[in-house]
């Protein structure tokens, strides 16, 4: 059974203790948070010990990986400290916000060996992985289009937004990564463009609200993505292979299926969930699954750190391109070691 140390127990965090703790194959030995309040929380729901000190969960032998759900501007740093002390590592999208961020730690990691997976968990939500699967054994001939739409049904308060990085550094990159899973080569290039639509104050603290990228791959596949800070009605989470003999998506799951009708013939129908908590349980559930796999069998990393890497260089393309209205080629660099 896979000892973890939570790190950072926000509302994300919390989640995830739960997860590991409610597992057959997994529990929470440590949690730990900048607010001591809620590691105590968390500790106390897992059956767990808490800490105010980091280098007190990665001390003990009993702590196999640590679980990385902290503010972003912590990745990086944990990531690193968490290798030095042999601890296995699954942090939470995207490893930092600034990409040179992302190479140093990427070049600090390089005398280390251990597992590191990234939480882009919608590559384990069942319908989407069913789209990359039915892309994948060729049911739609070849892929020529994908489509992925992102809309939260309300921005984030104005904290997150000065800290999470930005639009599409934040949300857009969690569709980049499945544009990339999906599609199974490289976009080599972005453009992308963006408004402010939906609240004057995301504009203040120098953000966008709504957003449309496209990718092309060298082989000319086609990816649109479009995001949103606002849907009136639910979080909307879709995404739409089209290929030369046919299509598949993924649609908006609810509640339940049930279908209401009355005598004016109007299907009435339960709205959609509201939120990522609750539209992507599952894939959460199957992503700790995997990386406790991972950890058992070792192989290649579910999302690995160059998975991680390569989103954010396709989110600070897009960046590029909504600034400066022109398409953006794409630069991977030196792939990453980890």
């Amino acid at each position: 059974m896979a000892g973890f140390a939570v790190l950072g127990t926000g509302r994300i965090g919390a989640m995830h203790a739960e997860i590991i703790a409610r597992s057959r194959h997994s529990r929470v030995v440590w949690t730990y948070d900048a607010v001591p309040e809620l590691a105590e929380r968390a500790a106390a729901l897992c059956g767990a010990r808490w800490t105010a000190d980091v280098d007190e969960a990665l001390a003990d032998d009993a702590v196999e990986a640590v679980l990385i759900a902290s503010p972003t501007n912590t990745h990086a740093d944990l990531i690193v400290r968490a290798a030095r002390a042999g601890k296995a590592v699954f942090c939470e999208k995207p490893i930092d916000a600034e990409l040179a961020r992302v190479e140093e730690c990427a070049r600090q990691l390089q005398p280390y060996s251990v597992p590191i997976q990234i939480g882009f968990n919608r590559r384990f939500d069942p319908s989407h992985a069913a789209v990359e699967t039915a892309v994948r054994a060729g049911e739609i001939g070849e892929l020529e289009m994908l489509v992925i739409s992102s809309r939260d049904p309300e921005p984030p308060p104005r904290p997150i937004l000065e800290a999470c990085g930005g639009l599409f550094r934040d949300t857009t990159i969690h569709d980049l990564d499945m544009a990339r899973f999906i599609l199974g080569e490289e976009p080599v290039e972005v453009y992308a463009t963006a408004s402010n639509l939906v609240d004057p104050m995301i504009g203040e603290v120098g953000d966008v609200d709504t957003a449309m990228v496209v990718l092309r791959t060298a082989s000319g596949k086609l990816c649109h993505i479009n995001n949103s800070r606002r849907a009136t009605y639910g979080y909307d989470q879709r995404v739409e292979a089209f290929g030369s003999k046919g299509m598949v998506r993924s649609d908006n799951p609810r509640p339940t299926a049930l279908v209401r009708y009355g005598s004016g013939g109007t299907a009435v129908r339960d709205p959609l969930l509201h939120f990522f908590i609750e539209r992507y349980r599952d894939a959460y559930v199957r992503e700790i699954d995997a990386f406790v796999d991972f950890l058992e069998k070792g192989g290649p990393s579910p999302v690995s750190f160059e998975d991680g890497r390569r989103a954010l260089i396709l989110a600070e393309a897009a960046i590029q391109s909504a600034r400066s209205g022109v398409a953006v080629k794409v630069d991977y660099g030196v792939k990453a070691t980890s």
